[in-house]
């Protein structure tokens, strides 16, 4: 079901929130890393009856050509034809047979550049393909996010051109999808065709020229899905006949499609599906591989530099790393697919213990960072921690002799860093919640009393209920940054998302703290500091939490690839019930450009004043505080002696002091507040004068540039003590 294209706009006071109302309920979302032609981002969800692929952004569709397209669907509808309508009696078969025969050519046109004064990137067309049953898990290409000129990846052109995904159903099929980049055109929503019948537009139909191919051999629904590309390797054994090892030279990119699922105790299965030339209609894929497990695995993700290596959660014993490509036992030579039978597992990571029970903490999520030579683990009680496999680390500490490998472990595989996040300490420590009504050990059962009993459980049922995820973006290289990878985690709900904008730079800030290099005086630059989002349920309006998702911030006009100038690198998607919510950090706070002190607002365009959506924005030149003098009676001036000296002085001693008592009555009489000779409502006037008083405008003192300035030579001189510390000992004098 698609979207409303127009959102509902809320801004806060660190973001801007972008909510879009669904018309049923949403499972699954995911932001596909390819750009199309015309420099949309393509976003994909799964509902209760399909999936919805949104373009949003980029250059829209020419007004002439969409205005034509609503001409010709309301002409048709109900079947009544409009006033002006020409109706042929003579009609020739023979003529109408070809015109049935022929396939529609969809040619969407665009405008020649995106409009630059849209106050947020416009919904330009959804999709809907219909499956008549829930779709509950997605998964795209690991790419980096790119456009499509430069989506090749490993030598795959049908990327320039076509959206690949893997979609699981409630039913348990499995099926992978391939979709056109390009929008269709309204045109080509407003057929004839596809309201003759309400299935015209069911998805495998081929109306909007897509492809499903269905994979075979699920007995139960998947609760996860994963795909990468590779290419197989040139065979070059000589048992092997000679025109098999040239079909393997000549082979085309194919995609490999993984799903684990509860059945048997848990399995996880592997398809091997060309990427160009579909199979033929009612082609069964089988699993080329299938591993029983001895539970369940939570779930999975593929490496995107070693496109063999699957990285799978078995929460909460271990988190291990499984290759396809990498026989377990001797090659056997009644195979002729170009992988093995039985793949193997390489190596185990263990999480460490919940305190003070003997089971491990739950894994709530696990994904590749650092181009899949780290790992990035989030557990239960709020930990994070991160697996250096390849050394990547400044440490860069050795295993077993293995010169640039950064495990080391047994029963416990230890972080290289690691932190809690914030806000999680209730779900370490939940007896320090509760407030102690006494010395008594005797406890009555009330509700409140009882809702502390179960927080206060130990064990690794106090952890079994929390949810969360970790979300993994590849940020793009651009003419001012390097390339880098932007991570998402949340955890329980709305309250606890956080952003890393760089992994790289945080993972470096993280060492050089536990080594005692220190930080900023500010908790560090952006990239470098764990960035939480505040006021999220704004947006969401009283749903929970299901997903989180994220979009990278290209440029304005999609052309190059840059990062957001401003604030974070990424949009964050936060999934509802039935309601996707944009967020975006704000330009206008304070503080979103590193070194930063007054934001700046953009410069609102005529079609951002006409949006309908309440954004308040306060005056530019409101002085920060105005008082007003609401006194009806005359104005004196109380001297500040006199009201020492009088005002908590007793009465007799005052008239002991003076030497005569008529002159002192009458200074006092001075200072006693007169009451007002008009009363009622006399003050109104004073109100509706002060309410009318225009605010002048004030020069402001503050002088910006020399503050700055000074937080800047505090900067240096905190740079200057870190980069000398553990050399020896240092005086340092602080002249006042």
């Amino acid at each position: 079901m698609a979207p409303t294209t127009t959102p509902r706009v809320r801004r806060t006071a660190q973001n801007t929130q972008y909510t879009y109302n669904l018309t049923s309920r949403i499972h699954t979302v995911q932001t596909y890393p390819v750009l199309s032609p015309q420099g949309a981002t393509i976003l994909i969800y799964g509902h209760e009856n399909g999936i919805t692929i949104v373009w949003r952004g980029g250059r829209r569709f020419k007004p002439e050509v969409a205005k034509e397209a609503e001409r010709g669907s309301t002409s048709k509808q109900n079947g009544k034809p409009p006033a002006d309508a020409v109706m042929i009696l003579d009609s020739d078969d023979e003529d109408t047979e070809p015109a049935k025969g022929g396939s529609f050519v969809d040619e969407p046109q665009f405008e020649d550049s995106v409009d630059q004064d849209a106050p947020y990137p416009e919904i330009i067309q959804t999709l809907d393909l219909e499956f008549g049953t829930a779709v509950l898990h997605l998964a795209t290409l690991p790419i980096t996010p790119c456009t499509a000129e430069d989506a090749a990846w490993g030598g795959a052109e049908i990327l320039k051109e076509k959206i690949v995904f893997a979609a699981s159903c409630a039913t348990r099929e499995v099926f992978l999808i391939t979709l056109p980049l390009v929008p269709p055109s309204p045109q080509s929503k407003a057929r004839a065709e596809l309201q003759e019948s309400l299935l015209a537009g069911k998805a495998g139909n081929g109306k909007w020229g897509e492809t499903l191919t269905p994979l075979h051999g699920q007995s139960k629904c998947s609760d996860g899905l994963a795909m990468t590309l590779v290419k197989p390797k040139i065979s070059t054994d000589r048992s092997k006949s000679t025109e098999r090892s040239r079909s393997e030279s000549r082979a085309k990119p194919r995609v490999i499609v993984a799903a684990h699922a509860s059945d048997a105790c848990g399995t996880l299965r592997l398809w091997d599906i060309p990427l160009e030339g579909s199979p033929k209609a009612g082609t069964r894929i089988e699993p080329f591989q299938a591993e029983y497990l001895s539970k369940p695995l939570t779930s999975i993700s593929f490496n995107p530099t070693y496109s063999t290596q699957l990285l799978c959660n078995a929460s909460p014993d271990a988190v291990r790393i499984y290759d396809y490509a990498l026989a377990s036992m001797a090659p056997d030579e009644m195979s002729d697919g170009p992988f093995p039978s039985q793949g193997s597992w390489l190596i185990s990571f263990y999480p460490p213990f919940a305190r003070p029970a003997s089971t491990r903490k739950p894994i709530l999520a696990a994904d590749w960072i650092a181009h899949g030579r780290a790992i990035l683990v989030l557990l239960a009680d709020g930990q994070w921690g991160i697996w250096d496999i390849d050394g990547v680390s400044p440490q860069g500490p050795a295993l077993f002799g293995k010169p640039g490998s950064g495990i080391r472990g047994d029963a416990l595989t230890e972080f290289n860093v690691s932190g809690y996040v914030e806000g999680t300490s209730p779900l370490r420590n939940p007896a320090s919640q509760r407030v102690s009504g006494g010395g008594s050990d005797f406890v009555p059962m009330t509700p409140h009393s009882r809702r502390d009993a179960l927080a206060a459980t130990n064990g690794p049922e106090r952890l079994a209920s929390v949810k969360g995820g970790v979300v993994v973006t590849s940020v793009p290289a651009s003419a001012t940054t390097t390339a880098d990878e932007s991570v998402a985690l949340w955890i329980g709900g709305a309250e606890h998302i956080f952003v890393i904008p760089g992994v790289l730079k945080f993972w470096d800030a993280q060492v050089r703290k536990g080594a005692g290099g220190g930080v900023n005086l500010f908790s560090g630059a952006q990239p470098t500091r764990m960035v939480r989002l505040n006021d999220l349920s704004v947006g969401l309006m009283g749903e929970r939490c299901t997903g989180v998702g994220a979009i990278v911030r290209f440029s304005e006009s999609g052309d190059t690839i840059s990062a957001g100038h401003e604030g974070l690198p990424v949009e964050l998607l936060v999934c509802g019930e039935t309601r996707l919510v944009i967020v975006r950090e704000s330009e206008t706070v304070v503080g979103t450009r590193i070194g930063g002190v007054v934001g700046r607002r953009k410069r609102l365009s005529e079609r951002a004043k006409e949006h309908t959506a309440i954004v308040v924005y306060p005056r530019p030149e409101q002085p920060g505080s105005v008082a007003y003098n609401l006194s009806v009676g005359p104005r004196r001036k109380v001297s500040r002696s006199a009201l020492d000296d009088t005002t908590f002085a007793e009465p007799s001693l005052l008239l002991r002091d003076t030497p005569s008592q008529e002159p002192a009555a009458a200074p006092a009489a001075q200072h006693l507040p007169s009451r007002p000779r008009a009363g009622g409502l006399a003050f109104a006037d004073s109100l509706n004068a002060a309410a009318d008083v225009e605010q002048a405008d004030e020069e402001d003192d503050r002088d910006v540039e020399v503050e700055m300035l000074d937080i800047m030579e505090i900067d240096r001189e905190l740079d200057a003590l870190d980069s000398g510390r553990g050399r020896g000992r240092k005086k340092v004098i602080f002249e006042s």
